[in-house]
């Protein structure tokens, strides 16, 4: 009898230890190929290439229309979802291949698509055990925690309409957070439209700015008529931390 139970006092720190490491893989993985790919792609995903293989790309495009559409997706998925390098340049290349509007939403879909499964690893992998740690707390971190628990909608819009925190960062956080998916999801793909169609529109403009051997003016963002309508609806997004903060009502 006790040698069944030292038995099996032994072999449960092992599958624990085993259940820790598949947690963390899919986490672990998509590190290893960004590093990889920041090394090895950053000289292939460039303006030059995309210059240099417009003619190619326009003529798959032209006979495979929705097959093209999927490819460029699936590509942004990887892109996204591996922080992969290239992912301005895929969304010019989406405003050059099927214009502002469908580019905008081919771009948007596999931007938060590709989000979503850093999200999801995040949370496999570390979210949970965090938010637990989280709950728990007392002082400055739970009083953090629960103003971005009051505010979710408001927060996640903002750091998607004014992305001052790295991209792949802003997929992290919520997760550690215990952000809905859907919520994620949602504000993700709304919050990052407006940015992404300025790009679009600035790719569906390429093919003037190849016949006169120029490069595109990814500056325009910052120029008023452009950042001014951004921050408006970053101050938009703000608005009902605002009224909850007058009224003590929170989200639901």
């Amino acid at each position: 009898m006790m040698t069944e139970m030292t038995n099996s006092n032994n072999i449960k720190p092992d599958s624990e230890s085993k259940s820790g490491l598949l947690r963390h893989l899919p986490l672990a993985v998509i590190l290893i190929v960004a590093l990889i790919g920041g090394f090895t792609m950053r000289d292939y995903l460039t303006f030059d290439t995309l210059r240099d293989n417009r003619e190619a790309l326009v003529a798959f495009r032209d006979n495979n229309y929705v097959l093209t559409a999927l490819m460029f997706v699936v590509a942004y998925i990887l892109i996204v979802g591996f922080s992969l390098p290239g992912a301005t340049l895929s969304t010019l290349t989406g405003g050059f291949l099927f214009g502002t509007v469908f580019g905008t939403i081919f771009s948007v879909t596999g931007a938060a698509i590709g989000a979503a499964i850093i999200f999801l690893a995040a949370r496999h992998g570390f979210g949970a055990k965090l938010g637990t740690r989280m709950e728990a707390a007392t002082g400055p971190i739970r009083k953090i925690k629960d103003g971005i628990d009051e505010n979710q909608w408001s927060m996640l819009f903002l750091i998607r309409l004014v992305p001052v925190v790295p991209f792949f960062i802003a997929n992290l956080i919520p997760a550690f957070m215990q952000v809905p998916l859907y919520r994620f999801v949602v504000s993700t793909f709304f919050g990052i439209m407006p940015a992404t169609a300025v790009f679009s529109s600035i790719g569906a403009g390429l093919g003037e700015v190849f016949a006169a051997g120029e490069t595109p003016n990814l500056g325009i963002i910052f120029e008023p008529h452009i950042l001014l309508p951004l921050l408006g609806f970053a101050a938009v997004s703000l608005l009902p931390v605002v009224v909850k903060a007058v009224t003590g009502k929170k989200d639901l």
